[in-house]
């Protein structure tokens, strides 16, 4: 499928977005921990989170999806059982590697396989903490690294441990707390800079006691209580397209309901507010993961620096952040985007190129450096998603921007994330300006 984007265009009217995927996956995992049932609205059905759903089912709880909403009953920390054949994680790392955490404490060994795009991830920063916990996990050793299939023969109990990290990063510390649970201690992680907290949230959610002290992240490991009804609230990550969309275009005025609001997780607002955006948040959430309604009115947006200790609360809207960037006044500079290059794909790479084929001024600094001339005017073409869902969302928000035809090439890569995305932009930029048309050229 490619999709087909006809722009310049504004954006009006409030925009659709599915529930935060890296919530439901760490939700989905919990539940099957607990004793009971747990039930989780509007379920994203994204192609990552069903991966999760799959490999808790071949673990032995019990799923029901009716519309959106779906059921898991649980088994408790001790009634997992092994799975029939090796457990496929498609190309979702979170649901690796928050997965080989909760394996890590099992009594049987299991196997976790990978599509090509997931088998290209480096896996050694789960690897050796989860070893010095007792686990031993093996993978393909290939450049100095471990990468899957992996194969994780557990230990019960695990030891508990405390473990900096040497780069930060929410998953790996998400497996080493999962796998805490079954340790036979209080296991420490401690961070370089801090990275969301959507795990700490959702442990506490089912009665598991964590702690923070400075950089300092403590569980104490006790039986997991399901908490029955649980909201989740809308992807911000999924958010960010549309957000850009509208901030960066004067004449635009949109309106998010029900988005996550996570201060470890919402860097993408702070970097656009001082971009100038013109961005209102009315918080309603809760406590527990906060959300509430977000209202953009599109202005000028002038360049800004984004320090590389700023990266973690923000990694996954880089890309589109780069597209800001492009209609900012002046220059912006995104400082230690490594991280960006162990993605799906390296995603440095795949937005400096569709950038510069539509036009942008972009050039790179170093390995992780990038810097953009902003205010260049961006000009329709063919570019490639280059099989990665971010990528492509955030090129078809480009071409929101360009004067002309952009044709986005492979733009099915969405169904990871955000399955109807075009169907979503095409209501809020109009139906004769987002378009999906198959490889021959038909409308989708």
């Amino acid at each position: 499928m490619d999709a087909v984007i006809h722009g310049p265009a504004a954006v009006q009217g409030t925009a659709v977005v599915p529930a935060d995927k890296s919530i439901c996956h760490r939700l989905v995992l919990l539940s099957a921990l607990s004793e009971g049932e747990t039930t989780l609205g509007r379920w994203p059905q994204a192609e990552d989170c069903e991966r999760t759903r799959g490999l808790v089912e071949a673990l032995g709880a019990g799923t029901t999806l009716t519309g959106t909403q779906l059921r898991i009953r649980g088994v408790g920390p001790s009634g997992l059982r092994a799975p029939s054949g090796p457990l496929n994680c498609g190309a979702s790392g979170t649901t690796m590697r928050l997965a080989a955490g909760i394996l890590a404490g099992q009594s049987f060994a299991s196997v976790l396989t990978a599509a090509p795009s997931l088998a290209r991830r480096p896996m050694r920063r789960i690897v050796e903490p989860l070893a010095q916990m007792g686990a031993r996990l093996t993978g393909e050793a290939r450049g100095g690294d471990v990468y899957p299939p992996l194969r994780i023969e557990g230990r019960r109990p695990l030891r508990a441990i405390r473990y900096t990290l040497p780069v930060a990063s929410a998953q790996v510390k998400s497996a080493i707390l999962l796998a805490g649970l079954f340790a036979d201690g209080p296991t420490t992680v401690v961070e370089p800079q801090p990275t969301r907290d959507h795990t700490e949230r959702a442990l506490e959610r089912f009665g598991v006691r964590v702690t923070r002290e400075g950089p300092a992240v403590t569980l104490t490991p006790s039986p997991l209580r399901a908490p029955g009804d649980l909201t989740v609230p809308a992807d911000l990550s999924g958010a960010a397209f549309f957000v850009v969309a509208a901030a960066a275009r004067p004449g635009s005025a949109l309106t998010i309901d029900l988005v996550g609001l996570n201060p470890t997780r919402d860097g993408c607002l702070r970097v656009l507010q001082a971009m100038g955006a013109d961005l209102e948040t009315q918080a309603q959430g809760p406590p527990g993961e906060p959300f509430g309604t977000l209202v953009i009115t599109g202005r000028q947006l002038t360049g800004v620096t984004v320090a590389a200790e700023q990266v973690p609360t923000l990694i996954d809207e880089l890309p589109v952040l780069l597209v800001a960037a492009t209609q900012a006044a002046g220059r912006s500079r995104f400082e230690g985007l490594g991280e960006l290059r162990v993605k799906e794909t390296d995603r440095i790479a795949s937005m400096l190129e569709g950038l510069r084929r539509l036009g942008a001024a972009v050039s790179l600094e170093g390995p992780d450096t990038v810097v953009v001339e902003g205010g260049r005017p961006l000009a329709g073409t063919a570019v490639d998603a280059a099989g990665d869902h971010r990528t492509a969302m955030s090129l078809a928000v480009a071409g929101l921007f360009a004067q002309g035809t952009t044709r986005i090439r492979g733009a099915e890569c969405v169904a990871k994330s955000f399955p109807d995305f075009f169907e979503r932009l095409a209501g809020i930029a109009g139906s004769s300006t987002v378009k999906t048309v198959d490889k021959a050229g038909g409308l989708c």
